[in-house]
């Protein structure tokens, strides 16, 4: 039986985009309302909820354990479309489940 938990939450990202994978060093911890049962295989989908910037946000999400996950706004960074990476207030809904 699976289960599920969501919320939602303000992110903005004041630093430039991030692109060295593993520094995760500018994410912003989320805990479940809730811990998932320890060995609990999760995953995470967030999605942006708000269009209050020009560019498009993207979201990171990183080391995702039965107590909660890492998520970062990471402005799109496109060859044509490179961002600064800084970006005000969205609101992020998310949706967590074991598999």
């Amino acid at each position: 039986m699976s289960m599920t938990q969501t919320g939602k939450l303000t992110l903005r990202s004041d630093n430039p985009v991030e692109t060295q994978g593993g520094n995760t060093s500018t994410f912003t911890r989320v805990n479940f309302p809730t811990p998932f049962p320890e060995g609990a295989e999760v995953v995470v989908f967030a999605q942006v909820q708000t269009f209050n910037g020009a560019h498009t946000p993207g979201l990171r999400i990183a080391s995702v354990t039965p107590e909660g996950f890492l998520i970062r706004l990471n402005e799109i960074y496109a060859t044509n479309a490179k961002s600064d990476g800084t970006h005000g207030n969205e609101t992020v809904g998310w949706f967590a489940s074991t598999v």
